[in-house]
């Protein structure tokens, strides 16, 4: 059995697991605990170091622990950092470790877009963490697709996914927003995706938006739009609120889109 290691444990989060446990419990529980009306579908979450970006990320996570805890198909999407290709990088591991123990990965039917490619997987960090947050808030028989955006018309690709889609899947689409501006020139470009993302708006995200997993911000719009899914803001912080200095942030917003 194919086994993909941690590449962010001990630099985006704690390597210990105990260390680990009470970093992602403390956040889940200072989150804001937050309501929405119909059947969780899907979450933008961003994926830096956790003292920076998981406040945002908690209250994303929360949400899926109080709507949508027996989940077992979980879809992870996000941009790859390191490599550059066409369509998507599937994992073809057939585990991914943590510190807080093992998941199963699964794979999709390879086609035209979605092809098995180990390689942008190896040191990439936007899938990889997301997944304390997600041992932690569901039941331990979950497992995942790891899936990496490369270039990719959009449109296609969702609806190939949405072929996957089932009342016991979840869709985590990880990205973080604006990058190093001052605070308050980021938070007004960041305006843009808290206004577009929620109105599905796929023009103004594709203009005015930016944000380094913007193709999966578009698959998971696209997604809604096919299933008459609505979308909310849920929280939105830079890293000049969490742990950072307001001279050069990083933006971190987290979405929930609900039937």
């Amino acid at each position: 059995m194919t086994e993909r290691n941690p590449s962010a444990a001990g630099t985006f989060y704690p390597a210990e697991k105990n260390k680990l446990r009470e970093m992602v419990d403390e956040f889940l529980k200072n989150a804001e605990d937050f309501e929405i009306e119909g059947e969780l579908k899907a979450l933008i979450v961003p994926h830096a170091g956790y003292i920076y970006s998981g406040p945002v990320a908690s209250v994303a996570y929360k949400l899926l622990k109080k709507k949508k805890s027996n989940a077992k198909n979980i879809f992870l999407l996000g941009p790859s950092h390191f490599d550059t290709f066409y369509g998507i990088a599937q994992s073809p591991h057939e585990k991914w470790l943590t510190p807080l123990g093992n998941i199963r990965a699964e794979q999709l039917p390879e086609t035209d877009i979605i092809k098995n490619n180990e390689s942008p997987h190896i040191r990439e960090h936007s899938l990889e963490v997301q997944l304390p947050f997600l041992q932690t808030v569901l039941k331990p028989s979950f497992h995942i697709y790891a899936l990496l955006t490369g270039r990719i018309m959009v449109g296609p690709f969702a609806r190939q996914l949405n072929e996957h889609l089932d009342e016991e899947s979840i869709l985590i689409v990880s990205s973080d927003l604006s990058h190093y501006h001052p605070y308050e020139q980021a938070v007004r470009i960041d305006s843009a995706a808290n206004k577009a993302i929620p109105a599905l708006n796929s023009r103004e995200i594709e203009l005015s938006v930016e944000a380094c997993g913007k193709d999966a911000i578009l698959t998971a719009v696209s997604l809604a739009k096919l299933n008459r899914w609505k979308c909310t803001l849920l929280d939105y912080k830079n890293s000049g609120d969490t742990a950072g200095p307001k001279t050069q942030v990083v933006g971190y917003g987290a979405y929930a889109f609900y039937r």
